[in-house]
């Protein structure tokens, strides 16, 4: 015999608060600042960006900080037009990972700065391989949204 199994709805919403540490409070002071740091690994010489305590390639320490681009190369996007729980911005909206000047790993974001109501003229103004620039936020917080988005250059 058989035995039938159901499911049923539970909506968890849990605050907390994270505990960022020297390095992310370091990168995020920067944000509020206007710059961009990684860091750079004793090892293998790979510059991450966000900054990061080890290289997560070869777990060598990266303890040199390095000012990277405000600029960058597309290298994924997709544009987000559905709603979901949880979400930080009100759809249509593009993620990206972006490619910052003088960094080896993607930087994930938004783009902006374009009408985002037609997937055919935003495939026009987006593709992989489009230039980017970071757009600052007036109000600065020392979050990842002192960055309000990066904004195709040219």
């Amino acid at each position: 015999m058989s035995k039938e199994y159901r499911t049923i709805r539970n909506d968890v919403s849990l605050p907390y608060r994270w505990s960022l540490g020297p390095v992310w409070t370091r990168f995020f002071d920067g944000l509020k600042d206007e710059k961009i740091y990684g860091t750079k690994c004793t090892q293998c010489c790979k510059v991450l960006a966000p900054a990061r305590p080890f290289c997560p390639g070869c777990f060598g320490a990266m303890t040199e900080w390095i000012e990277v681009g405000q600029e960058g190369t597309v290298t994924s996007w997709t544009l987000v037009k559905n709603r979901y729980y949880g979400q930080i911005k009100e759809p249509p909206y593009i993620m990206a990972l972006i490619l910052l000047d003088g960094t080896d790993c993607g930087f994930s974001h938004f783009i902006g700065g374009i009408e985002m109501t037609d997937v055919e003229e935003v495939k026009k103004k987006v593709a992989v391989g489009t230039r980017v620039r970071a757009k600052w936020s007036q109000d600065k917080n020392a979050t990842i949204y002192d960055i309000a988005y990066f904004e195709p250059v040219g």
